[in-house]
């Protein structure tokens, strides 16, 4: 097979919008392949939203501190392959192809068992696949990013050194639970005995549920506030300048080329997530400004093309929405403001849709065809109608044809004018895929 239908093949499994709640599968697979899990140390991340993101700023801080590093992520945007990186780039489509022949008569040995009833679903193949990826290259610290939750997470199979916890909300309640001490329950579970946990901000329910685990467990906790945060922040051409708490006080002129209050405080937490990794040791400060300079976040509020303006992002739940549509407010001046948006089902599409409304002018809505669970653009035009004035409210078939209409709405509007393209990683995905395509 070529990597194309090879990747199909693998996604063709147990999807990952479901859950197989057992680490059983997954505990078996490492058992057949050695344990690669246990090949280095592992900085796993959680929460709700920004764990993707910190993800890739602990990352290049370890390298800016000259370490080998693997990180993996979900979901991807464009290739399979973008969920295992080391040295910084995606596993190339060959080495993957190659992983993957090795890989897979084990994998088909777990199916045989089909251990609680279910053969090794497509999230925890891939799982496999990267701690296999990490141990053959090798690299010397692995950052992992949960799937959804963290207990039954098959990231979860590692026991990590450092547990990072992003802010909590309410998503994937079909799966994690209808409230935030539910939903927190889960997510505690990635603090582990030995393992430091390193706190983003919570809410009060979350934060208790948090804390307990940490003494369940007798696992050491950092905390964002007393013990490491964001000071203050300026904005700055193609991103901002922050001021951050470290282990050895405040630190100034950082230069992050993302935008939003919720990346500088991201930036704070990877900060204190290396720190704690190295012992509770400070980072040298030309550290610190290497490795937030040098991030690189596709599809996070991501400036694709101008004349007009078309940014990208990967936000689909209200938290999320509202983050986006503040950093939007704050760092760009557009007027109006398109937006180019598909939703799936499970999510709150009236909450997700009534923060766009607070920054978006006019709405294209569109659908994503090869996802079953996705609203089709006409369902998603009804939803957004009782929030947009009628006239303003506009459908299409297709990510291509929902892109050009709104770049006609915005030239028709003037060089004020800007397109926002969110509300599913897939949609922020495919859009960026076919607008590189069409700058080449």
């Amino acid at each position: 097979m070529n990597h194309l239908e090879i990747s199909a093949a693998l996604q063709a499994r147990w999807p990952e919008n479901k859950v197989a709640p057992s680490l059983s599968r997954i505990r078996a697979l490492m058992d057949l392949l050695g344990e690669p899990q246990r090949s280095c140390p592992v900085i796993q991340i959680t929460g709700t939203n920004g764990k993707g993101s910190t993800a890739i700023m602990i990352e290049s801080l370890l390298r800016a501190l000259n370490l080998r590093v693997g990180r993996f992520s979900s979901p991807h945007l464009v290739d399979v392959t973008e969920r295992i990186s080391i040295d910084g780039e995606p596993i190339a489509a060959d080495k993957f192809d190659e992983l993957v022949e090795e890989v897979m008569p084990f994998v088909e040995m777990v199916d045989a068992r089909e251990l609680d009833g279910v053969k090794m679903t497509f999230f925890e193949v891939i799982t496999g696949l990267a701690y296999q990826a990490f141990a053959d290259a090798p690299v010397d610290v692995a950052v992992v990013e949960v799937g959804m939750g963290g207990t039954w997470d098959a990231t979860s199979v590692a026991d990590p050194a450092v547990a990072v916890v992003a802010p909590i909300g309410l998503d994937h309640t079909h799966i994690l639970g209808s409230t935030i001490e539910e939903v927190a329950t889960e997510k505690a579970g990635i603090i582990k005995p030995g393992s430091v946990a390193v706190l983003a901000g919570q809410t009060p329910e979350a934060a208790k549920i948090l804390l307990k685990r940490a003494l369940e467990v007798g696992a050491e906790v950092r905390a964002e506030g007393p013990d490491f945060g964001l000071l203050d922040r300026q904005l700055a051409v193609g991103g901002q300048v922050i001021r951050i708490n470290t282990a050895e006080g405040p630190l100034g002129d950082l230069y992050l080329p993302l935008y939003g209050d919720y990346m500088a405080q991201n930036a704070a937490l990877a900060v204190a997530a290396v720190e704690a990794f190295l012992g509770g040791r400070a980072l040298a400060p030309d550290v610190i400004e290497e490795g937030l300079a040098a991030v690189k976040a596709p599809a996070r509020l991501e400036l694709v093309r101008t004349s007009p303006s078309i940014l990208l992002d990967t936000c689909h739940n209200p938290q999320a929405a509202h983050a986006t549509m503040g950093a939007i407010a704050e760092s760009f001046n557009f007027e109006p403001l398109i937006g180019v948006v598909a939703l799936m089902r499970d999510k709150d599409a009236a909450g997700v849709l009534g923060e766009f409304r607070t920054q978006m002018t006019q709405i294209v809505c569109t659908s994503l065809p090869s996802f079953d669970r996705a609203l089709s653009a006409d369902e998603l035009a009804e939803r957004a109608s009782g929030l947009f004035p009628p006239e303003f409210v506009h459908t299409a078939d297709d990510i291509s044809a929902a892109i050009e209409k709104a770049v006609q709405i915005a030239d028709a509007a003037g060089p004020g004018a800007g397109i926002i393209v969110c509300g599913s990683v897939y949609l922020a995905g495919e859009a960026r895929e076919l607008l590189k395509k069409e700058e080449d």
